[in-house]
């Protein structure tokens, strides 16, 4: 039987009286982070048994909206890099960064 390890990915949600997060922080030691802020986080599961995906989306109240359009065209350049990665499937990896570079492009993400 092979040795087995655990990884642990903590995440910190500081929430106001309305239960809106002001505050993120993650720690991911065998990464190098520890309680490093953020202003938002994107997390999706997959549950096999129901086949589907189950997520995760959180943002600060002080996270600015121009910010936010440059994460999600990052988080979808990242995707289609994993896509890539994960199914070999060169033709809609590359639909996909066309579709990444349609959407930085309509919102004025790259000069």
């Amino acid at each position: 039987m092979a040795n087995t390890t655990t990884s642990k990915i903590e995440l910190n949600v500081e929430l106001d009286e309305n239960r809106v997060p002001e505050k993120l922080h993650w720690t991911a030691q065998d990464g190098g982070v520890t309680n490093q802020e953020a202003k938002a986080m994107m997390l999706a599961v997959w549950d096999a048994k129901a086949k589907e995906s189950m997520r995760i989306d959180l943002w600060t109240k002080d996270m600015p909206v121009d910010e936010m359009k440059i994460f999600f065209h990052q988080t979808l350049v990242a995707m289609s890099d994993t896509f890539l990665r994960a199914t070999q499937d060169d033709k809609m990896s590359a639909t996909m960064k066309d579709f990444c570079d349609y959407f930085a492009e309509k919102l004025e993400l790259k000069k």
